[in-house]
């Protein structure tokens, strides 16, 4: 029986627990969520997320949402002897602070310098030293590490690609960042069905800045 997935695909907290779904070969009734139209708050949407978010997932009447949590559920029930999620006390505390990074650091940076310029804003020189800061950070992380929380890819290697692959689509330069780099190539050649499950949406992602664009040059 397959898990229903409320999402989006141009989101990247959707496109993680894509990732993870994909990894961990679970099946998922995709159903598509226009935020624009504002569906997520539809009475039926809303009884399974009061927040009103996106991913949301309902696995045998359980409903659940945000992506991380999400996806450590997802490993947690199916994941079996998977690597996603390490049973180690210090190998898991490791991919949570990545997570955590993730969550709290480098993708609200990203949001808090990229996403005003949609909606008619100017770029700000100080946000985007601070999203160059996190992506510093994410570089040094790597310097010691084949995958983002050592040498096997897990939860954090998802979640990271889903961001930092939406930091490219936007337009951010990664070339100062080798290690990111070098890393991003990796996860894309080794992530299970990456192109399905992270390269769809980001067109989508870029055909919804596109859009936005051309609505605020009018």
């Amino acid at each position: 029986m397959a898990i229903d997935l409320y999402y989006t695909p141009g989101s990247a907290p959707c496109r993680l627990v894509l990732l993870v779904a994909a990894a961990l070969n679970v099946p998922l009734n995709h159903h598509l969520v226009d935020l624009r139209a504002g569906e997520q708050f539809k009475p039926e949407f809303l009884k399974l997320n009061p927040q009103h978010t996106v991913p949301t997932i309902v696995d045998e009447g359980f409903s659940l949402w945000e992506s991380r949590a999400i996806s450590r559920y997802l490993v947690n029930k199916y994941g079996g002897d998977s690597n996603l999620y390490p049973s180690d006390p210090q190998a898991r505390a490791l991919v949570d602070q990545r997570l955590d990074f993730d969550i709290g650091t480098l993708y609200p940076r990203f949001s808090q310098y990229f996403y005003p310029q949609l909606f008619g804003g100017k770029a700000d020189p100080a946000l985007l030293k601070k999203l160059e800061e996190g992506l510093v950070f994410l570089n040094t992380f790597l310097a010691d590490h084949k995958y983002a929380a050592g040498s096997a890819l897990t939860l954090a290697d998802l979640s990271l690609v889903a961001s930092v692959s939406t930091f490219e689509a936007a337009g951010i330069d990664l070339q100062p960042y080798p290690n990111v780099l070098k890393w991003f190539d990796l996860v894309k050649a080794t992530a299970p069905k990456y192109k399905e499950a992270n390269e769809e949406g980001i067109k989508q992602f870029k055909e919804f800045i596109a859009n936005l664009k051309a609505k605020t040059e009018l």
